[in-house]
């Protein structure tokens, strides 16, 4: 959200010169500029603005407050701020910017770089929109993201919140009322808020019974129902919010976690143009190609992408963007210019690009036979590739989805009641769901065994997984009997009055 001024504010530290007719209307007009911040970040701009008129004594004062948001949580759990764009003394009237937010600069909207491309093949690690990515531009690409806690203690008065739990991970991170302390570190399985329970009367067992009289103690009162960080989360408490009562107990708890994520293989970019992809590889700033003046290349794209999606926009963008760079200014340019003429996008760019070969006196910025394209070098040996290959700028954004979140696995754990397949979620330690285009994928490939398994033994095929153990120790050759989702199916037909039955 940008912050902008709504009425007109004209400030100077001196007189303001009028004409001999205005003499009865002369103003001084002073301004005080205050930004109250911590360590943390800008809380608010303050604006004290103070009017007077030479010949009255009489003074004006005027406020405006203008709160500035931190450390507020996106629909997409990302970080949203703002920050002041004004300086002290500056000249402001109405319609001028005061404040930026994280998605924009100078009132623009920005959520990505400007990074050196390169359309060419690389060993196939950018097939099918692989992306090949410099290390060198990892730190660019920094996001914080903040997970939101919410905790509501009962009514009833039978729930505790206290620190006098035994078990507990990380004991030391918690306060006296046993909730977590802002700045901790918390990782999967921390103690973020320290609960107790009455136990609910039983009759104990004939060996739970036996060990209570033998060693002397007495059933607990209490059972620990701890409140921990939730499968597969990790980062730092940066904010932590209570609710009491008129007896001061804690009704509702909400606690903030944040984190940085940084680029890694699995990650996807994309650009303006829907020419999205997944990052194959992150190269060392030393194997990446290069060019005749040492520059090495941010990001490797395939070229057939542009084809496959029919997005010529992206290479008009990448040649463009290189000119710009070369001349150090931003260009606008419509979408649909070709009214101008026949080419004119084609013309535009050409010309952008003699115009920075002339300016610089480098004549390898443009090739007459092979215009947009330059010659590169292999950054592992140090040789010229055999084709010129497409170079230029383009606008690359990172997008929300995180291979981090979404990559899990497991060995064993709960299974649907009905079903008998693995639950899906991190949340309830289930399994990486095998869908219909991955059975497709091993069918093309003719991974039969391997697709037999993964549908039976290693899903819903009961009495092949209880066996598949005491198989494998004795080497023999794997049962695969009926899966359980066939049953299912045969229940629900069976259901409709359909005499079905499995014949051998």
């Amino acid at each position: 959200m940008l912050l902008k001024i709504s009425s007109v504010w004209k400030t100077s530290l001196k007189k303001v010169a009028l004409s001999e007719n205005q003499q009865n209307n002369r103003f001084l007009f002073f301004k005080e500029f205050i930004i109250f911040s911590n360590l943390v970040s800008i809380n608010k701009i303050l604006f004290n603005l103070w009017f007077t008129k030479e010949n009255t004594k009489r003074g004006i004062s005027s406020k405006h407050n203008f709160k500035l948001q931190e450390f507020e949580k996106s629909n997409q759990n990302t970080y949203l701020f703002q920050r002041p764009f004004l300086k002290p003394f500056q000249w402001v009237q109405k319609g001028d910017l005061i404040g930026d937010c994280s998605a924009s600069c100078k009132g623009e909207l920005s959520l990505g770089k400007n990074l050196l491309v390169g359309y060419m093949p690389w060993e196939g690690l950018n097939f099918e929109d692989a992306v090949l990515i410099n290390e060198k531009i990892v730190s660019k690409y920094i996001s914080l993201h903040i997970e939101k806690y919410e905790f509501e203690i009962s009514e009833t008065g039978s729930e505790k919140i206290t620190r006098n739990i035994t078990g507990i991970q990380n004991p030391h991170q918690l306060d006296k009322n046993g909730i977590i302390k802002i700045g901790s570190w918390v990782i999967e399985g921390d103690t973020l808020v320290g609960r107790i329970i009455p136990n609910i009367k039983k009759k104990l067992v004939t060996n739970e019974r036996f060990l209570y009289n033998v060693t002397g103690r007495k059933k607990p009162e209490f059972e620990e129902k701890s409140f921990l960080v939730s499968p597969g989360v990790s980062g730092r408490i940066i904010r932590i919010l209570y609710t009491i009562d008129n007896k001061n107990q804690f009704q509702k708890i909400t606690l903030y976690i944040a984190k940085k994520q940084r680029f890694q293989v699995g990650d996807k970019i994309s650009g303006r143009h829907g020419n999205k992809g997944i990052i194959s590889k992150i190269l060392s700033n030393f194997d990446m190609p290069y060019m005749v003046n040492g520059n090495t290349l941010d990001v490797v794209l395939n070229p057939l992408g542009v084809p496959s999606r029919m997005n010529v926009g992206q290479i008009l963008e990448c040649l463009l963007g290189f000119a710009g760079q070369i001349f150090n200014t931003k260009f606008k340019v419509l979408c649909f210019d070709e009214m101008y003429g026949y080419e004119a996008s084609r013309s535009f760019v050409y010309s952008k690009l003699f115009e920075s070969c002339q300016k610089t006196n480098q004549k390898w910025l443009f090739n007459k036979t092979k215009p947009g394209k330059l010659h590169l070098f292999d950054g592992r040996n140090g040789e010229l590739f055999s084709q010129s290959i497409l170079v230029g700028n383009t606008y690359l954004m990172k997008l929300i989805h995180l291979v981090e979140e979404k990559v899990h696995a497991r060995s064993t754990g709960p299974y649907s009641l009905i079903t008998q397949q693995p639950l899906r979620g991190r949340a309830k330690h289930g399994g990486q769901r095998f869908g219909e285009m991955e059975v497709w994928a091993l069918q093309g490939f003719g991974c039969a065994y391997t697709l037999q398994e993964l549908l039976t033994v290693k899903s819903d095929d009961i009495n092949g997984r209880t066996r598949i153990l005491k198989t494998i120790l004795k080497n023999q050759p794997m049962q695969f009997l009926t899966p359980e989702s066939f049953r299912v199916i045969l229940r629900e037909l069976q259901c409709l009055c359909l005499d079905l039955c499995l014949i051998k």
